[in-house]
């Protein structure tokens, strides 16, 4: 795969490592303020969480299949449903929706969904049917028109659609009442990070109209390997509207390639400045050294055998502070991360309003 030549130019490394001096230097002097007024032991429970095993505890989650069906757009919509396998408080459970990247499925991220689920959240991962795992099928040499039709417009809206309607069912079944519906949050990776981009509120054209497709039920969005809206204008008014908390992770060899379709980390730095001009919101970026794209699905060995699985277990440490700080905008968990995970970090940024 063709590396994303911003890395190596002199003006991206010195942008990247101004940010880390910047931003390291203000978690350490917040961490050290909080010192005062919380337990010693926060950042040495990172610590040594940050060596943990990438396999979760089956006894603490569950895990299942829903087939549903919208008759409306005559379209399926598989999903996999992680709980905690702990009794919960009707209306207790926070929830995040997750979307997958093309050709993925509602079996992926399931390092992320499992280890959710044991911290007491539930994880929805909804199988999008037009870019889903069947594009990996069939002719070989008919793959580049499969994935470009899976990035059409159309497709693009059927993903925010599929994540609205398995939103409802889910709510409406029986696991529903276990929800906190004040606290459901969009996550997603690559095309689902842009999928979750536009249920959290961007706003974007089409046939000179603006559209957007904000579902004012999501109270945050977790954006992992975000790719930019091409062709579809300036991403700070794309973005500038939304008005949730948000979580960036990316690396910097996360490269998207596809044919006809190069992103890389500059992208994803131009989202996070990007994000929420227009209404303050807070918002935090996390960028691993080295790694790849596709080292935060469950793929294993890809972007370094070692680095793969302390990757992942990094960035689900990261989600769940995140999520843990949002309800009392409290993000001390968040900078004891950056500190205990320094070694994998090249970049951390963290702005609260």
């Amino acid at each position: 795969m063709k590396k994303d030549p911003d890395p190596s130019t002199p003006r991206h490394c010195h942008l990247v490592g101004l940010a880390r001096g910047l931003v390291v230097g203000v978690a350490a002097l917040s961490l050290m303020g909080a010192r005062a007024h919380e337990p010693q032991q926060t950042v040495a429970a990172l610590a040594s969480s940050a060596t943990e095993a990438l396999d979760v505890d089956a006894s603490r989650f569950t895990a299942n299949d829903f087939d549903w069906f919208d008759s409306q757009r005559q379209r399926r919509v598989p999903a996999k449903l992680y709980l905690p396998a702990a009794k919960a408080v009707v209306g207790s459970v926070p929830l995040v929706v997750f979307s997958h990247g093309i050709g993925g499925s509602r079996d992926g991220y399931s390092y992320l969904g499992r280890y959710l689920a044991a911290h007491g959240y539930g994880s929805l991962h909804v199988q999008h049917v037009g870019s889903d795992r069947r594009l990996w099928f069939g002719n070989p040499f008919a793959l580049p028109a499969r994935l470009s039709d899976a990035a059409q417009d159309s497709e693009a809206l059927h993903r925010v659609q599929d994540l609205r309607y398995a939103l409802d069912k889910l709510l409406a079944a029986q696991e529903g009442a276990l929800f906190d519906n004040r606290r459901i949050v969009a996550a997603g990776h690559s095309y689902g990070a842009n999928t979750t981009m536009l249920i959290a509120g961007a706003k974007v054209e089409q046939h000179g109209q603006t559209v957007s497709l904000r579902d004012p039920r999501i109270s945050a969005a977790i954006l992992i390997s975000a790719p930019p809206f091409y062709g579809m204008g300036d991403p700070s008014e794309i973005l500038a509207g939304i008005a949730i908390p948000t979580l960036h992770i990316t690396a910097t060899d996360d490269v998207i390639q596809i044919p006809g379709y190069v992103s890389g980390l500059q992208d994803r730095l131009d989202i996070f400045k990007a994000m929420g001009r227009e209404r303050a919101a807070p918002k935090v970026l996390a960028v691993f050294r080295d790694g790849s794209h596709s080292i935060f699905t469950d793929r294993a060995g890809t972007g370094g055998l070692n680095l793969n699985p302390k990757v992942k277990v990094a960035t689900r440490q990261l989600a769940l502070a995140f999520l843990n700080a949002i309800p009392a905008s409290n993000y001390l968990a968040v900078d004891a991360w950056s500190l205990s995970h320094g070694e994998l970090v090249a970049t951390f940024e963290k702005q609260v309003p």
